[in-house]
Parts: structure tokens; sequence; C-alpha cells
């Protein structure tokens, strides 16, 4: 079936603002400009505060979520579903989660180039699988399994793509890209845990995954500003590459932004595209598929890699295209997108049958196209 030019600007703005939410952020990363008091002039390297402002655009999935409810009920007959009434607390602990690992990932982001920071992100599943495993007593499908063993191999596969590229790029040490890969895949750990948590006790209560998005971006922004304060008397040495040489110096980002407006404009990109980006994750789950979703964030990490490409902010290695593919097929695997293909295939068909008998009964209804719909199951790819 055809899609309608509605399903076709959604599956374009889904695509758009997710490379643009990596995009950005790398963007700000590469500014130089004066500090406060003089400062001589220096990278932009502030992670929190970029964290801040992707919170910031999850917060304001609240307001998408009103405004639609708010027009949903002008209706003569109401469509939308605003879910039931909870606990905001019960976001408390994946917010912080999602806190950590966005935080840690932006530091990594400043250490590697944006397309192997985004294929290395889909290291979650491999933790995901094996935690709902654990946590949840799930049991995984042969192919699942098939599919974080390739997943692993990707991995690898990005990894060695970096180790060798460096050698030729001078603008990151090969010390800091390892450091950053393995901050990466360190923060898709706590990305799985945040995803078990939302499953064991958040998806129970059928809360609207707009509204789950924005109470957790509630809870970062808030939480995540007040660090801020201390976080400008915490001295890291070389960590750091701000003057004062803090964990994170707020004030000297605000004034390397006064200095070069620019830099504003990039984390504005970052904070509007994270907001646009679940409204049109989650729209393109409900008007097309979640299956359509899983693909389009594959082809967000093409995107993003031929932009970096193109712009010259990262050289062309053969190695990242094969861990690329693998990495698609990873994650094809895990989450079913084979099935389709084999299904078609006579010897193979009754296969297929016995692996969606097997999850139908492991899996209660819509809890799949929940976790997809609030952009928790992450494919190869992303904050």
């Amino acid at each position: 079936m055809a899609w309608t030019k509605y399903q076709l600007f959604l599956a374009g703005l889904m695509l758009t603002t997710g490379s643009l939410n990596t995009l950005s952020a790398k963007w700000a990363d590469m500014f130089s400009a004066k500090g406060c008091h003089d400062d001589p002039e220096h990278a932009f390297t502030h992670p929190f505060v970029q964290a801040v402002g992707m919170f910031m655009g999850e917060f304001s999935c609240l307001a998408v979520f009103y405004i639609l409810l708010c027009t949903d009920r002008r209706r003569p007959e109401p469509r939308m579903n605003p879910g039931q009434s909870f606990n905001p607390l019960l976001f408390f602990a994946p917010a912080m989660c999602d806190m950590t690992a966005t935080s840690i990932m932006y530091v990594a982001l400043n250490m590697t180039s944006a397309s192997s920071f985004q294929m290395l992100r889909g290291a979650v599943i491999i933790f995901t699988g094996l935690l709902s495993v654990t946590f949840l007593g799930r049991r995984l499908q042969k192919s699942q399994w098939l599919g974080i063993l390739t997943t692993i191999v990707g991995l690898i596969i990005v990894g060695l793509a970096d180790f060798f590229s460096k050698h030729k790029d001078d603008t990151h040490k090969l010390s800091d890209v390892i450091t950053g890969d393995l901050l990466i895949i360190m923060a898709q750990v706590i990305v799985s845990v945040q995803m078990v948590l939302e499953e064991k006790f958040v998806y129970k209560h059928d809360v609207h995954p707009l509204k789950a998005v924005g109470t957790e971006g509630f809870f970062g922004f808030i939480v995540l500003s007040l660090l801020l304060i201390p976080m400008y008397f915490i001295h890291v040495g070389n960590f750091s590459d701000n003057p004062r040489q803090v964990l994170e110096d707020a004030l000297d980002a605000f004034c390397q932004i006064g200095h070069e407006p620019l830099i504003l404009l990039a984390l504005l990109g970052n904070t509007v595209s994270i907001a646009f980006f679940n409204f049109a994750g989650i729209s393109v789950t409900k008007e097309i598929s979640a299956t359509t979703r899983m693909v389009l964030d594959s082809l967000r990490t093409l995107v993003i890699w031929v932009v970096s490409l193109a712009l010259g902010w990262e050289q062309f290695h053969g190695l990242q295209v094969v861990g690329f593919l693998v990495l698609l097929v990873g994650t094809a695997l895990y989450n079913g997108l084979h099935r389709p293909l084999l299904a078609r295939i006579p010897c193979c068909a009754h296969l297929v049958a016995t692996e969606e008998e097997e999850e139908e009964g492991r899996d209660s209804p819509g809890e799949r196209e929940r976790l997809l719909g609030d952009g928790r199951v992450q494919t190869p790819d992303e904050s």
C-alpha cells in the first residue's frame, strides 16, 4: 500500500530531525571561542550544558502532549488516549539513568566522530537483551541471540575502523578516540538499565509515550541544571578542556556563546530536533509501523555518516562501511526484520511462524509498540 503525503512527511521529519540531533551536537563541539575574563580562545567542550539542552527538548514533549490532548478534546469524538493517571516519581529512576547516559555520551562525542558515535550506540541491544533475560525473565529467540552476536562483531569492526583511521587524522588523539568509544559502550549499559526499568515499572501503567518522554525530560532538566552548580567547583585537571579545569563551567559556556552566536544555533538545533524527533518517531509508529521506525532509525546513521564525510568532519574508511552493514544485520535480526523475507521462502516459513507464536506468548499486547513509541528500543545509530 502506498504511503500518504502525511506518512511521507512524518518519515522525512523523523529522518531529518534524528540526523540533526547528532550533527548539531557535534557541530557545537567543533567551535572555538573566547571565554569569560578575556580567557584565550578554546574549544567549546561543555557536554553537561549540552545535555541540559537535550533534556529541555524532551521536557517540551509535555507541552506537545497537552496541546494535542486539548485539540483532541475539542473534536466531536475524541480519539486520543491520554493514558491512566500515575505517580510521576515512577519516572525518576529512568530519568536519572537517561541523564547519566546522555552526559557520558556527550563527553564521548567530544572524543570521537559523529558516525562512530551513532554506530556504537547500537550496542544497546546487547545489554538490553541480556538484562531482559536476567531481570524480566524474558526468553530470547535464536534469531535475537544471533543478532546480539552479530552486533558484537559489528562493534569490533567499527572500533577497528576508528583505531586505524585515527593514525591519519589529527582531529582526535588515538587515546581520546578509544576512551570515547568505550564511554559510548558504557553509556549503552546505563541506557539498557533505563529500558528495563521503564518496561518493568512504567509501561504497565499505560502512560502515553509523549508524556513519558516529557516527564523524564522534566526530571533530567531539573536535576542536571542543579548539578551544574557543584560541577562548577569540582576540579578535574586535564580531564576537562575548559580554562578552570573543572567538571563543567556553565558560565564559560555562556561567555563562549556570547562571543560566537553560532554555538547557540547549534545548541538550539539539538534541543528542537530531539523534541520533533520524539514526536515524529511516535507518529511513525502509530501511522505506519514500528518496523518502519526501526528502518528509518538505521538510515539515520547512514545520513549522519554521509553528511560528516561531505563536510570534511571525518575521513572515509572502508571498515566503517563493513561495520555499519554488520550492525544493521544484527539490529534486523534482533528486532525480527528478517521475518518478512524468510516468510517468502517456503522451507523457512514455518520457522517464522514458530518464532511469532512464541513471541506472542511471551510479550503482552502492545508492549513492543510502547517501547518503540518512546524511542527506547534503539537501533545502531543517536539522545
